[in-house]
């Protein structure tokens, strides 16, 4: 069950960075780059934007991906759940 929620945060970890990475690529209406960033910001931003809301203003810098991604790693699969990959 542990193996399971390591590899379910991961693989959130994972969505986050798509999301970061489809962020740089301007994309066309109704496209499959599209369809799949939209797909990524519904799963990641019940996350990303609480985070968002607390963190200081940075300009156009979003550093919620980043706290995020780092609790996520060392927190949750690290202390709490022990995942060794």
């Amino acid at each position: 069950m542990l193996e399971l929620l390591c590899w379910l945060v991961l693989l959130y970890q994972l969505s986050i960075l798509g999301r970061i990475i489809l962020s740089w690529f301007p994309m066309s209406s109704g496209g499959v780059g599209r369809q799949l960033a939209d797909f990524l910001v519904k799963i990641t931003e019940p996350v990303l934007g609480p985070i968002r809301r607390v963190l200081p203003s940075t300009g156009f810098l979003d550093l919620s991906p980043l706290v995020v991604l780092l609790t996520l790693d060392i927190v949750v699969r690290r202390l709490i759940l022990g995942c060794t990959f």
